[in-house]
């Protein structure tokens, strides 16, 4: 019996430990909300958004409001003219699901041209998208779009890979409907702060460079374009 209580005990002091590194980090990770804003207009100008993929649709049926919210921040960034281009960052693992092309397609119908979105199909997780923005698109400068809570995570891990970033705040949801996504969200930052200081995870891919930058034929046009605005 008295083994028994020993080990029950051993037991709730590493749940104990476990508890009050997850609310540590959780509380560390919320400081960078002091670089989340909640309208483009309190937003430093600057070349491209990264905005963070999630699914279309609930599993249980019917639009996912994340989604919604965060693809409505977006264009409401680009037309704000703070950004020039945006990148969506999402999971395209398998054929049968592709949030990049889901997200462009869904924008462009929105009003933002298409040639001034780009695609990182291999964002699976947002650690993925942070170092493959910098990696691999070569972007160290640059606004984070998703809700606040998603923000905080995604500037946190900018702040450690060396990417000067910000974030636009998406629209969130009440308390019923994200309740799970919340509770998930505290775990999740512990497991960042795992793979950035003790297990120096890397994204699944990396890949080839690529430029964001205009087609050369639009390119010359927009300059053209502001050369005669300027002669007016």
């Amino acid at each position: 019996m008295k083994k028994f209580r020993s080990i029950i005990w051993a037991m709730a002091e590493v749940v104990l430990i476990t508890l009050m590194l997850v609310a540590l980090i959780d509380l560390r990770v919320s400081r960078q909300c002091v670089r989340c804003f909640d309208t483009p207009d309190e937003l430093p100008a600057r070349k491209l958004a990264v905005v963070l993929g999630t699914a279309k649709y609930r599993v249980s049926g019917g639009v996912n409001l994340y989604y919604r919210h965060r693809i409505e921040a977006a264009a409401e960034l680009y037309h704000s003219g703070k950004v020039e281009f945006l990148l969506i960052s999402g999971d395209n693992s398998v054929k049968e699901y592709d949030e990049p092309t889901t997200i462009k397609r869904d924008l462009v119908k929105m009003g933002v041209p298409a040639e001034r979105i780009f695609l990182d199909y291999a964002g699976f997780r947002t650690l993925d998208s942070m170092v493959r923005c910098k990696e691999v698109f070569g972007e160290t400068n640059v606004i984070v779009v998703s809700q606040r809570f998603h923000n905080e995570r995604a500037l946190y891990i900018a702040q450690h890979i060396g990417v000067n970033a910000v974030g636009l705040n998406a629209r969130d949801v009440d308390a019923r409907y994200g309740l799970k996504t919340n509770l998930r969200e505290k775990f999740a930052r512990t497991r960042m702060w795992l793979d950035l200081h003790i297990l120096n995870t890397k994204p699944k891919f990396l890949g080839p460079r690529i430029d964001i930058e205009l087609p050369q034929e639009e390119a010359e046009t927009t300059d053209e374009e502001e050369i005669e605005e300027s002669e007016d």
